[in-house]
């Protein structure tokens, strides 16, 4: 009986050990939350109005002139906002952006778009440049706030975005050529447009 009790206190103090080594185990803490500097966050706020600001001009002009440039580059357009919206999801920011077209939180943005689709209405050539000025502006902008960030999904997506302004911009230029008219760049220098027409259709993806 002595031994059989000896027995079983042995066994229960072997199992209580086994379970203090299990319980002193170290437990993995859990991720960082993703966080961005201010000045990170401002440009991706900024940015995915921006980025309706050219959709929604473009969808203005399409319903006037009914051209296809406007139908396929507000649709990039659109693709670009998703883009900018999974990182704004991603990092926890309230997403600027408003669903009704022509209507922005950011009140320069309201009134340069305001300004762009008044010019777009004059004529189809005007709205043509509009779409010049706005793609010139957008990589200007990104390539400024390139210099802002070093996360690399940020970067990827900046990436894209200069690619697909590059394309625009030719497009657009090559309509105002069609129709006997040209485009002097405002806000890149006119070595890195020329650049960009020399380069020929980029492949974004």
């Amino acid at each position: 009986m002595k031994n059989g009790l000896f027995i079983l206190i042995m066994g229960l103090m072997l199992t209580s050990i086994g379970c203090e080594k299990d319980d002193v185990e170290e437990i993995a803490p859990p991720p960082a939350e993703p966080t961005l500097t201010a000045q990170e966050e401002s440009d991706l706020i900024f940015l995915r109005e921006e980025e309706k600001l050219a959709r929604d001009v473009y969808l203005f002009s399409l319903d006037k002139y009914e051209e296809q440039i406007f139908q396929n580059i507000s649709n990039s357009e659109q693709m670009h906002m998703d883009e900018l919206l999974v990182l704004l999801e991603y990092y926890n920011i309230e997403d600027p952006a408003q669903d009704e077209i022509g209507v922005f939180g950011n009140s320069e943005l309201q009134v340069l778009y305001d300004e762009l689709v008044m010019i777009s209405d004059s004529s189809l050539v005007h709205a043509f440049t509009v779409g010049a000025i706005i793609e010139d502006l957008d990589i200007s902008d990104i390539i400024h706030f390139q210099e802002n960030t070093d996360k690399a999904d940020i970067l990827e997506a900046y990436d894209m975005l200069v690619c697909g302004s590059k394309n625009h911009i030719q497009g657009y230029t090559n309509k105002l050529i069609a129709n006997g008219a040209s485009y002097t760049p405002q806000f890149i220098s006119q070595e890195e447009y020329d650049t960009i027409l020399s380069d020929g259709h980029l492949m974004c993806n």
